[in-house]
């Protein structure tokens, strides 16, 4: 480390221009398809056009899940080739990068959802260096600083660039913290970290906090980088809104992300250079083990198949080069386990720093971890300096009160949540969640999970639960330690009495119903009793890293087995898909007669992997008119496939595979 740190430390390093300046064309992402292609043929729009900007614009839609099999600058040809404006979709390929763009403009939640770096790389590769919106999504906003895209929520400053005027680089530095300022200054994370290796950066220490602190707090003192030449780590507190850099205790990454980052180590640092801490990394493939299996006809032609399969061939060359644990495919035809599942199962500890390459890395909350998913850039720097850049995040407290009614569920108390205005409009964009209350802490760890999973859909910077004595519980039964070990990991890990909260969300658990999302986005979330129309459906898929551990497993096959029991399978015409999250989960399914539940019932099962929730594996709809329910967390359009998308929990999506139409569980009838 100390030979690279030294090449590192005689590196040219530069500044970026202080001045910014418009060099090209403003594509304006509105809501209507014949606006988006008259600019795409050479028509620009007005400032003052008075079309509605498209909100809530994902990240699967800047780039669609076949778009992140390539991980170079073919990327430019590609941004937003998944957008639709007005159920259309103007965008094809190259079409961006021919169009001269440099700005792009949006509404509400520009980047919301995947954690996926291959978005604002396409943009960038295709010619876009500056993002105009009204706000937003974190993960996507540090990405494009860590890449060197320049960011802005002031109009008026596009005004003056549309105008002819040079704008100083400082305001597009407005409103951030001091290490993103400096961040945006050298021009990008790696150049930032070379001039912070060089000495040449202002990097303040740690603020003292005042007052009692959060969970989050406690954990980010005792993760901050206080020294970087010594290694001294830690402090008694940590005062909200103070940037730093935080030692990680787990980096992991899987093969959407894995080779990008490492054609970026081998590029910007050097082929064969020293890895920090190499033990403490963890490499996944859990995304496309079935993509051959889910892949049209048409993206075969395009060679995509091929494409797809140079991301696991980078992702094990560079294992085998670092010595790396890769967790990859059984020759089951899946994977040893999604990435998350496994942390969680086999790595996460109460009171750890978590950073991986996937925006539901918060998965490990519910553990008391602070876990949260950084983009490519962020990923490969770690693996240079073992630490990761943050600011000490507000948080806001989700309380849930109540003894939960029958048939409600983690994910019906979270679609409930998503829907509350203040997380749909956007005002919970990169802060954390403290999950909390009586229905709370009466869920297992697993529907836990799911809560600080969908922080992601919250656009949160991560969710959290408190470590109880369930948490004891479970790390005595799945990690074998014994219970006073558990416990000291425990210890210390709550909120202080009298803690800072911004806002206060509270959902009475006895008022609520089962819920699905209705298809576009999760925020859609409506009481099945309140769905205008029967809703029939094609496919029932429950599976994903929300759905497909041990408690959702046993939500099934209760369903099921209540369905068999009266003679009834899964109805004709619907496929009811089940994908394991682990080996583990599957071996708990044997263990329990799941597997043969399953069978009888018509359901099929999959080993495991990421599969339909990510459009690469079975389960995934196959054409428009195509209408699936299903136990995933997010259903942007095009996110599992061309058809229409109700999100729902485990016990509806299986009684609605019974039923041939959206329905709620009731174990009465």
């Amino acid at each position: 480390m100390s030979d690279l740190i030294g090449k590192l430390q005689q590196r040219e390093v530069s500044r970026r221009s202080q001045e910014v300046r418009l060099e090209g064309r403003v594509l304006h992402l509105v809501d209507d398809a014949e606006a988006m292609v008259q600019q795409l043929s050479g028509t620009d729009l007005p400032l003052d056009h008075g079309l509605t900007y498209r909100d809530n614009i994902s990240t699967d839609e800047i780039t669609p899940a076949y778009v992140c099999y390539y991980h170079d600058e073919t990327l430019g040809e590609f941004p937003y080739v998944g957008y639709s404006a007005g159920g259309e979709f103007p965008i094809t390929r190259s079409s961006i990068k021919e169009g001269g763009f440099a700005a792009a403009v949006s509404g509400k939640r520009r980047g919301k959802g995947s954690s996926r770096e291959a978005s604002p790389y396409a943009e960038l590769c295709a010619g876009i260096h500056l993002i105009f919106a009204e706000n937003i999504e974190r993960i996507y906003q540090q990405n494009c600083h860590n890449l060197g895209l320049l960011t802005c929520t002031d109009f008026s400053v596009l005004e003056r660039l549309v105008a002819g005027e040079s704008v100083p680089l400082d305001e597009f530095k407005k409103g951030k913290d001091p290490v993103t300022c400096q961040i945006i200054d050298w021009g990008g994370l790696f150049e930032f970290n070379l001039a912070r290796l060089q000495g040449k950066v202002d990097l303040s220490g740690p603020i003292a906090a005042t007052g009692p602190q959060t969970i989050t707090q406690k954990i980010f003192a005792r993760s901050r980088i206080i020294d970087s030449a010594t290694g001294q780590v830690g402090c008694d507190s940590a005062e909200i809104g103070d940037a730093g850099f935080f030692q990680t205790d787990i980096r992991f990454s899987h093969e959407y992300v894995t080779p990008m980052a490492a054609s970026f180590f081998e590029q910007k640092v050097g082929k064969g250079e020293p890895l920090t801490d190499p033990d403490s990394v963890i490499f996944f493939r859990d995304h496309l083990t079935f993509l051959e299996q889910a892949i049209t006809p048409e993206r075969r032609k395009m060679g995509l198949l091929q494409t797809a399969e140079q991301l696991k061939i980078k992702q094990e060359e560079f294992a085998h080069a670092y010595d790396i644990t890769l967790h990859g495919e059984t020759g089951l035809g899946g994977s040893e386990a999604i990435c998350h599942s496994k942390i969680i199962q086999d790595y996460a500890l109460p009171g750890q720093l978590i950073i991986g390459s996937d925006s539901h890395t918060p998965h490990s909350g519910a553990l008391g971890c602070v876990a949260f998913g950084v983009g490519t850039t962020a990923i490969f720097n770690s693996w240079i300096t073992r630490d990761v850049y943050a600011t000490v995040p507000e948080t806001v407290r989700i309380e849930v009160r109540g003894e939960r009614p029958a048939g409600i569920t983690a994910k019906d108390m979270m679609l409930a949540i998503l829907r509350d205005p203040y997380v749909a409009e956007g005002h919970a964009i990169a802060k954390m969640v403290e999950y909390c209350g009586a229905a709370v802490e009466a869920l297992s760890i697993d529907e836990r999970a799911t809560m600080t999973n969908m922080a992601a859909e919250v656009g949160a910077f991560s969710g959290i639960i408190v470590p109880d004595e369930k948490t004891v519980e479970f790390l005595v039964a799945e990690r074998g330690l014994d219970p006073q070990q558990a416990r000291q990991y425990c210890e210390g890990l709550f909120s202080d009495e009298g803690a800072n909260y911004c806002h206060e969300i509270v959902i009475e658990v006895e008022d609520l119903e089962p819920l699905v999302a209705l298809p576009g986005d999760p925020g859609n979330g409506l009481e099945i009793s309140k769905l205008e129309k029967t809703v029939a459906i094609d496919i029932a898929y429950g599976g994903s890293c929300t759905a497909g551990k041990k408690e959702d497993m046993n939500m099934y096959a209760e369903v099921l087995l209540h369905g068999l029991q009266q003679g009834r399978r899964v109805a004709d015409g619907v496929e009811f898909w089940i994908q394991f999250g682990s080996q583990e989960v599957k071996e708990y399914c044997r263990e329990m007669g799941y597997l043969e539940i399953f069978e009888k019932a018509g359901a099929q099962v999959i080993e495991p992997s990421c599969g339909a929730c990510i459009n690469a594996g079975p389960g995934v709809s196959r054409t428009p008119d195509q209408v699936s329910v299903s136990a995933v967390n997010r259903n942007f359009p095009g996110r599992s496939g061309p058809g229409q998308v109700y999100l729902a929990s485990p016990l509806t999506v299986a009684a609605s595979a019974l039923a041939g139409h959206i329905v709620a569980f009731n174990k009465d009838q």
